[in-house]
């Protein structure tokens, strides 16, 4: 819990939620605070146990197109016979309305990677909306909810990003339906602290002009288009997801099934607009302006706040102990020690239901895709799938023509094409064209690893976007406005996108602390790794904090003309339709009618790098047969001179907690021995990190992995420990390489990892391996067996050919606080 509270984010999200609903549960933290923590007795916690976590205070859910009987036979058999029924009392009574607003201040620990010096307060306006288990009002206040603030069209948008005064909105923003009463927040991050009270009059303003204007049907209709796409769009979790949109209205014994019924309540929802066009500013007046619970919480960050928790936990702790007898602590020490004994032991799993390897299908299905060449030479990938009515649209474009010191400005390029406009229509007018026309438009770089070589990848930008069908037209005309001719001149909303996107990123770092971590030690192993750091790693984070600090930001927006020239045409591109088979047509000519209408770039465009190699795609004429249609040709830059190096990097922040990275240059995805190292790096988790990091080193998690460009990575999250967790990492590999692992142990790896390698692809997805990487189902075939033929034997000598320090090439990354054994070591850089 002291990783959850680094990040100041959550911080003011759970004061919000305990302030604004004080009278019962909501009023404490649930994971419990570090500093209540070591109050909990052990008969509380097996009290609270046996009550909450009880058959009695379940619900059960299942999906899917088994048979229901034998589900509720498994249940009644495996649980419910085997206790005695309870009533847990565990309902969540009503919140007491308040009579008058209140206000609150808390303080926050320093935000090192937030840009500017002073401008690091927040402030959000929060109010009490009805019970989730009345559905429709949920259902009117949760579209209420997006018009309000989704998008530069939205009049907390125009009133509050645009002002200025901050960087990105205020945490937990938007209607929260998760407690028994919901609630909706809105206010700034990143402001002064001496504007606070100009964004509570913001705020109040705003209110009252949405009272008076209204919205415009046009957002009503898109944000009605968003509910019937994101009805027809098939996720593999889609289970998964409706049981987390129907539990917390179920658990306060709200109706399920009525909340699912989305069609009814957009049904509605046109009737009452129909009988009642100020419908919604009426909802408006009752739930924000006449509502007196109403909370304004603000935040600020104190310096000192690392040290003043830390100090309350020293006296926290003295306490406890000055409390205990000699007795007392000798029953710690011993109870200690037991469970250190029972870590230590191996667990027995022979009472766990198991699969066996046998059970694993040997064969995996071959996705049927075609090949045909749209306006002459650009390649496009037709995939026939039952997308349920929608089109999915992708387009990639290889940037080996890209000038290198324009690289690391491509994330940025990315993030803004599609929101400052293009052709005639302002940056206004394509947010809304977009949200009336399509699931989303969205580009992203991308760095491909070759599957046989780790120094040789393709560098590109990917476009994607989908619609229903009847608005494919529309969404290719807006690809090709925002291809032909995007506009780069919008200075003032340019600034206003980099200042969100820098907070964005900033605040993501406590939450993918491990992820930066891994990017950075792998950034000298491989190219690919170098360039996944420039793009997503710390070197990302910190440019976009730079930028954001910039008082003049046009030599930045002079630069995505430039990065324009090498992206925005048909030259290098490729693109794939996911689509069913009776679409197919109608999209294979959209999609042709896009191309001829792109420009090519300059014909003396030449290569950056001189070692660009072209490498064809498999294909039916190379013996997939599952591929019909000419050869895609790849452009992959290939690094002979590239020697990998080990560093060691040190990034100094204000966390109570590390995140550890070691990553490791192993093997490419071709090579046998890819396999092997999935295969260990799932074992050595499962039985040796897992342990040894999270029970025994108190991190969140910890554990290891394989990436696709051959980069084997050990890692920990929100780790209380720093140098012992490296030296975890290293008995790790020793006992990988002493083979102290059994068959069963084996066994257990291979189908942790084939539940991945098998694991439900959408038909949006399909095709996406062959399109993006050149992976066709043959070659992913051959893996497969490779996975199913790692014996013992393989895997020691895997541990013993990569994980020796002396034979392969480590790096080693830390994000944390100050580390005095670590500041000694002089092999230690810290992190800029």
């Amino acid at each position: 819990m002291k990783g959850v509270f680094t990040d100041n984010e959550r911080i003011f999200s759970q004061h919000l939620q305990n302030r604004l609903l004080p009278d019962h549960t909501y009023s404490v933290v649930s994971g419990g605070h570090p500093l209540c923590i070591p109050d909990l007795t052990w008969e509380q916690l097996k009290q609270f146990h046996a009550t909450h976590y009880h058959p009695s205070n379940a619900r059960f859910f299942t999906y899917g197109n088994f048979p229901l009987e034998q589900h509720l036979k498994q249940i009644h058999e495996e649980a419910l016979s085997k206790f005695e029924k309870i009533e847990p009392n565990t309902a969540v009574p009503a919140q007491k309305p308040w009579d008058k607003p209140r206000e609150f201040h808390i303080t926050c620990g320093p935000d090192s990677l937030a840009a500017g010096s002073s401008g690091h307060t927040t402030v959000g306006v929060s109010f009490l909306l009805p019970d989730i288990t009345d559905t429709f009002e949920a259902f009117t206040l949760n579209l209420l909810s997006s018009l309000l603030i989704s998008g530069p069209n939205s009049p907390f948008y125009k009133a509050l990003i645009e002002s200025g005064l901050g960087t990105d909105f205020s945490p937990d923003v938007g209607y929260n339906g998760y407690t028994r009463e919901a609630y909706f927040s809105v206010g700034l991050q990143g402001i002064a602290e001496q504007d606070t009270q100009a964004v509570r009059d913001i705020i109040d303003r705003t209110i009252e002009e949405v009272i008076e204007k209204g919205f415009e049907e046009d957002r009503i209709e898109a944000l009605l288009h968003k509910i019937e796409i994101q009805m027809k769009h098939q996720s593999v979790s889609f289970g998964l997801s409706l049981t987390s949109y129907i539990a917390s209205c179920w658990n306060h014994d709200g109706d399920p099934v009525e909340l699912l019924q989305l069609g009814g309540q957009v049904a509605r929802l046109r009737q009452c607009l129909k009988e009642n066009p100020h419908f919604l500013q009426e909802k408006v007046k009752q739930y924000f302006k006449n509502n007196p619970h109403k909370l304004t919480l603000s935040m600020t960050p104190d310096n000192k706040y690392p040290e003043k928790q830390a100090q309350m936990e020293t006296e926290k702790l003295k306490e406890k102990v000055d409390s205990l007898s000699p007795k007392d602590k000798q029953q710690i020490y011993e109870k200690g020690l037991e469970l250190q004994t029972q870590q230590s032991q191996p667990q027995d799993a022979s009472c766990l239901p198991a699969l066996k390897v046998s059970d694993i299908e040997p064969t995996m299905p071959l996705t049927e895709l075609e090949v045909a060449l749209a306006a002459g030479q650009t390649p496009v990938q037709i995939c026939a799938q039952p997308t349920n009515g929608l089109v999915y649209f992708r387009a990639f474009v290889s940037l080996h023509t890209l000038p290198e010191e324009l690289r690391p400005y491509v994330p940025l390029f990315c993030r803004v094409l599609t929101k400052l406009g293009c052709g005639l229509l302002g940056y206004r007018e394509l947010a809304q064209l977009m949200e009336l026309k399509t699931g989303g438009m969205a580009a992203s770089p991308h760095v491909l690893p070759d599957e046989t070589h780790l120094d040789t990848y393709e560098q590109g930008v990917l476009f994607s976007s989908f619609c229903l069908e009847r608005n494919l037209p529309d969404m290719m005309h807006l690809w090709s406005e925002i291809f032909s001719s995007p506009c780069f001149e919008e200075e003032e909303h340019f600034r206003v996108l980099v200042k969100m996107s820098a907070q964005e990123l900033a605040n993501g770092v406590p939450d993918s602390g491990h992820l930066y971590a891994s990017l950075r030690a792998s950034r000298t192993l491989t190219p690919v790794g170098d360039l996944q750091e420039t793009f997503s790693g710390m070197d990302q984070v910190r440019l976009m904090k730079r930028i954001a600090e910039m008082t003049d930001v046009r030599p930045v927006l002079r630069k995505l003309p430039q990065i324009q020239e090498h992206v925005l045409h048909r030259d290098n591109m490729r693109c794939s339709v996911n689509a069913t088979p009776q679409q197919m047509p109608l999209a294979e000519k959209a999609v042709e009618k896009f191309i001829r209408n792109l420009g090519r770039s300059k014909p003396e465009r030449k290569p950056v790098c001189p070692y660009v190699v072209e490498k064809p795609a498999p294909s039916g004429s190379s013996g997939s047969a599952h591929i019909s249609g000419p050869q895609v040709i790849r452009k992959l830059i290939t690094a002979p001179t590239f020697k990998p190096c080990q560093t060691k990097t040190h990034f100094l922040l204000p966390f109570p907690v590390n995140y550890v990275g070691e990553c490791i240059r192993t093997a490419p995805y071709a090579d046998p021995d890819h396999a092997s190292l999935k295969i260990l790096a799932r074992l050595m988790t499962a039985k040796f990190l897992h342990t040894e990091i999270r029970e025994k080193g108190g991190a969140y998690g910890g554990g290891a992995r394989l990436s696709r460009d051959g980069v084997f990575t050990l890692y920990s999250y929100r780790d209380p420990r720093s140098a012992e967790t490296l030296q975890s990492f290293s008995k790790a590999m020793d006992w990988a390489k002493a083979g102290r692992f059994t068959e069963q142990d084996i066994d257990e790896a291979k189908l942790s990892v084939f539940s991945a390698v098998d694991a439900p692809v959408a038909p949006s997805d399909r095709g996406l391996d062959h399109f993006l990487c050149g992976l066709s189902d043959e070659m992913k075939q051959v893996h497969r067996e490779q996975l199913f033929a790692v014996r013992h034997e393989d895997l020691i000598h895997v541990s013993n050919k990569y994980l020796d320090t002396g034979k392969s090439t480590h790096g080693l990354a830390l994000l944390g606080p100050e580390n005095t054994e670590i500041a000694k070591d002089p092999s230690w850089v810290t992190g800029e």
